[in-house]
């Protein structure tokens, strides 16, 4: 075998009492696309900014070519080894192509001054030495998706690098840009360049790579090459082996509860929310109806769409076609207040960015959402305010002193209770939860959704959006978007693979080998460029 391009032996990451990744391994071979994939929170990022020298492993060694990675602090040695290119372009939109090129390195002339003749022929050269089809003098932010990318991968090929990540590379690209960048990707591969691929899309895994590392709650599971691994193999790989015996228990806890289930939200249960047509940059033609008693899934990739459309629903962005009735009335996107009034809770995804107003208590923080029941003409009543806090505290079993705390003094568990707290105390019809139970400890994530059940129970209708599958199993049923569409409903008592499957838009059909089509698998749900 050639020597590793690239190898990382042992790769231990820790933040805190976080382990972000353990026993972390890669080994890519030169000209190779090599797929590293796993589900939210397996520890791809962390291995990709520990390959790309923006951190340091606590434990493990990376090797370039068989040396050791360069020092931390030598960034232009790490440029000459390796480059990613993210989801989101890192190019500055309104230069030129020929300045995002040659960022902080523009060719200079006689005093120093920048030679702009000089900047555009170098640019020139270096877009026609890998192929790239775009005009030196155009504005970046004037060129689609698919070429900013490139003039991303060219930048990093001219600085010596020919290592490239890809994370994500295909988010936003419709169905004939992501052929042509499949079609620059091995052309540039004959050119001598490697690729690490991430992508949630396992059907094209199959199709531009060769060989597939698989990671799982933060540690290496399987190196193997794609031609060898089928899809339902691969599905196995990213669930864990134990699944069956995990999700039997599930379905089983789920079917104890059916009749309640039942009793709240069978199909003659009234209809909390009905939303019709949903369209938004992210999403497109969503309906959706969630009854009373019933609690309701949204998975899928991180650029499905699913988080802005939970947001929606709690007046954080207003979609561009469509409509939501809450309780029969007209749900008003865009207004958090109105949708307050209308009904519906929210927990946030960001409990620090969102959720939480650190400089106040606990008591101001729990209670923020119901001041107009605390008081009249505008005065909040100082010990109606503490006897609500307090039986919130209580009710959600918040590890605490008392109301008057300051939150910024809590776990992260009691903290993302607070914010669990605010919006129950609206008493919603409607209860939109997002990533509930991220960052919290175990307990506090079984206390969390204790809640939820609780609220189901009451006759709440709950929306939950998560990539907890742990979450996902408390719910009636489960709604997969990919690409802002729903294309799968699974009902309580699914498996780990089924779901992941959806998830990642591979098809039904798990017979299927690595020999077949490889590009019919959820090829047809790709989403908007259709």
């Amino acid at each position: 075998m050639s020597t590793p391009l690239v190898q990382a032996q042992g790769i231990t990451k820790r933040y805190g009492p976080t382990v972000a990744l353990q026993d972390g391994r890669l080994t890519v071979l030169p000209g190779e696309s090599h797929a590293l994939v796993g589900r939210n929170g397996a520890g791809k990022s962390t291995l990709v900014t520990i390959l790309t020298g923006l951190q340091a492993p606590d434990e493990g060694t990376v090797r370039f070519d068989g040396e050791p990675a360069p020092a931390l602090a030598d960034r232009d040695a790490w440029r000459r080894k390796v480059a990613c290119v993210y989801q989101k372009p890192t190019v500055v939109p309104e230069l030129t192509v020929a300045e995002n090129l040659f960022i902080n390195r523009q060719p200079t002339g006689r005093g120093g001054f920048i030679s702009w003749r000089r900047l555009k022929a170098e640019a020139a050269a270096v877009l026609e030495t890998w192929d790239v089809h775009v005009d030196p003098e155009a504005r970046t932010a004037d060129l689609k998706v698919e070429d900013r990318q490139m003039v991303e991968i060219a930048r990093a090929l001219s600085f010596g690098a020919r290592f490239i990540v890809l994370d994500e590379p295909t988010a936003q690209l419709d169905n004939r840009e992501i052929e042509r960048l499949f079609v620059r990707m091995r052309a540039l591969q004959e050119s001598g360049v490697t690729f690490l691929f991430i992508s949630h899309h396992l059907q094209e895994v199959y199709e531009v790579c060769q060989t597939v590392t698989v990671l799982r709650d933060a540690r290496w599971i399987t190196t193997a090459p794609v031609a060898e691994l089928p899809r339902a193999a691969l599905v196995e790989a990213m669930a864990g082996e134990a699944v069956a015996e995990q999700q039997a228990a599930a379905a089983d806890a789920v079917l104890e509860h059916a009749d309640t289930v039942l009793e709240h939200a069978g199909a003659d249960a009234p209809v909390v929310l009905d939303a019709r047509s949903l369209t938004s940059d992210t999403y497109e033609n969503v309906d959706l109806t969630v009854r009373r008693g019933e609690v309701v899934g949204l998975a899928g990739s991180s650029a499905s769409g699913k988080i802005a459309l939970a947001e929606s629903f709690a007046g954080l962005h207003t979609p561009t076609s469509g409509t939501a009735l809450v309780d029969g009335r007209p749900l008003p996107f865009g207004d958090v207040q109105g949708a307050l009034k209308a009904g519906v809770g929210c927990v946030p995804r960001d409990r620090h960015g969102q959720g939480l107003v650190f400089g106040m208590s606990i008591g101001d923080n729990a209670t923020m959402s119901i001041l107009n029941r605390l008081g009249k003409y505008g005065f909040v009543g100082t010990a109606r305010k503490r006897g609500v806090a307090t039986e919130l505290i209580e009710r959600l079993d918040i590890h605490t002193e008392g109301p008057d705390q300051p939150v910024s003094d809590l776990s992260g568990g009691n903290a993302q209770k607070v914010v669990m707290a605010r919006a129950l105390a609206s008493d919603p019809r409607l209860l939109v939860l997002i990533n509930p139970t991220a960052g919290v400890d175990v307990k506090s994530k079984e206390s969390l959704l204790s809640r939820m059940d609780s609220a189901r129970d009451d006759g709440t209708a709950v929306l939950v959006v998560s990539d907890e599958l742990d979450d996902l199993r408390r719910c009636d049923r489960v709604l997969v978007l990919f690409h802002g569409r729903v294309v799968a409903e699974h009902p309580a008592g699914w498996r780990d693979h089924e779901l992941i499957a959806s998830i990642e838009g591979v098809d039904h059909g798990y017979g299927i080998s690595p020999g077949d089509n490889p590009r019919t698998p959820g090829r047809e749900q790709r989403g908007r460029g259709d």
